[in-house]
């Protein structure tokens, strides 16, 4: 799986959201600027006003303007998985060529692949769905995800 920078932003700036606002959108009360974010985890700020944008189109954080300014997630860190901040950032887990799985045809020997990329897919979803930003934030994974990163041969 790769994924972009842009995703990878995303995902370090909504939990460093739930953890300054402590994971739930009490984060209303003192919304925290994007240069926070930014200088927080090492993020470029440009570039990541153009992924908070992004973010609050797809409806994962509210902003608001002004002095008192700044962003909160629209719903609970533990309501929010990876996926789901993927999807907005990126568009639908695992294309083949920017084709859906399902939508491929192949022919003779390699009909096969089309059920690889969707196992693949499917896959990739049991484990970014069942993560939450809430997860990643407080560092306690779900024990399958633990359990899977654990495994040696997973580091190689």
């Amino acid at each position: 799986m790769r994924l972009s920078a842009r995703v990878d932003y995303a995902l370090r700036a909504v939990a460093e959201l739930a953890s300054v606002t402590g994971g739930s959108t009490a984060g209303r009360g003192r919304p925290v600027t994007a240069d926070q974010i930014a200088r927080a985890q090492d993020i470029p700020p440009k570039f990541l006003e153009s992924i908070l944008l992004q973010l609050r189109r797809g409806g994962i954080v509210h902003a608001q303007r002004g002095p008192e300014g700044g962003y909160w997630l629209a719903r609970p860190a533990d309501e929010i998985s990876l996926a789901e901040v993927i999807r907005v950032i990126d568009g639908p887990l695992a294309h083949v060529r920017g084709q859906r799985p399902e939508d491929l045809g192949y022919h003779g020997p390699a009909r096969a692949l089309q059920d690889v990329w969707i196992a693949l897919r499917a896959s990739e979803r049991q484990i970014l769905d069942l993560v939450t930003v809430a997860d990643v934030a407080g560092g306690t994974l779900p024990p399958r995800v633990t359990e899977l990163a654990a495994d040696p041969a997973a580091w190689t």
